[in-house]
């Protein structure tokens, strides 16, 4: 599958606002499957109507919370940005505008704790058993500079140097709150823009990919076959649904 049918189909796709095509179900999926991977109890059918028609109707005894329905509207809103700047080099700014679309009009924007808009102002963890200690928030922007600086200083970004900026941006977890959500964006985008298939982590993957994420300085091969087999998914649906010719 050429990369770059990919990445014009999801442009246009995205204009057209055709269903059940490979943009449709990138949204629904990705926003689905990463808020759910960060907690929220919203169904990959709720998340369908929520992308269809901006509602749903819940079964009688659920429990939605309005933050998850927010962050699921915000995740499309989030992708479509991540598309719209796809060919653009990766910035401080690009970065923090991804956390601001993800986090508009949650309570955590209302709480200045969590600082929407800007990087974490209180020390935060990644986990609660197998702890990873992240940044302090003072030498987050110096550590987030260096990183972009680094990462964009290649010639040639291959999957693994992907897969590397995205453990080091989770390690310095730069935003009171959505780092998983932004880092998952920036790895869709960075493998569009350097003509490598892209990908969805799902839910169902859920402890391989933290296991990767703990495990990676140790070894590196946990997340990146975790990554490679959401690789293998994602590219059998474009198969399946960019099998195509328009004349």
């Amino acid at each position: 599958m050429k990369i770059a049918k990919i990445k014009n189909e999801l442009i246009s796709q995205k204009e057209s606002k055709f269903k059940g095509n490979i943009y449709h179900y990138s949204q629904v999926n990705f926003s689905y499957n990463s808020n759910k991977i960060e907690g929220s109890r919203l169904t990959s059918d709720q998340t369908e109507a929520i992308f269809d028609t901006s509602s749903f109707i819940p079964k009688s005894d659920d429990l939605i919370k309005l933050d998850d329905l927010t962050e699921s509207k915000n995740h499309f809103k989030l992708f479509d940005y991540m598309l719209d700047n796809v060919d653009d080099l990766l910035t401080k700014e690009m970065i923090i505008e991804m956390n601001k679309i993800l986090k508009r009009n949650t309570s955590d924007e209302e709480n200045p704790r969590y600082n929407v808009g800007g990087f974490k102002i209180v020390p935060n963890i990644i986990g609660i058993v197998n702890v990873i200690n992240t940044t302090a928030p003072a030498d987050v922007e110096k550590e987030i500079d260096e990183l972009i600086h680094e990462y964009n200083s290649k010639t040639k970004i291959t999957l693994e140097d992907i897969i590397d900026f995205h453990y080091k941006f989770e390690k310095i977890h730069p935003f009171g709150d959505g780092n998983g959500r932004v880092g998952r964006i920036i790895m869709f985008k960075e493998c569009l823009r350097n003509n490598i298939v892209p990908f969805i982590v799902l839910d169902d993957d859920k402890s391989y990919y933290m296991r990767g994420l703990k495990e990676y300085e140790k070894d590196k091969m946990f997340l990146i076959d975790t990554i490679k087999h959401e690789q293998d998914l994602y590219e059998a649906m474009c198969e399946k649904l960019l099998n195509f010719e328009i004349e």
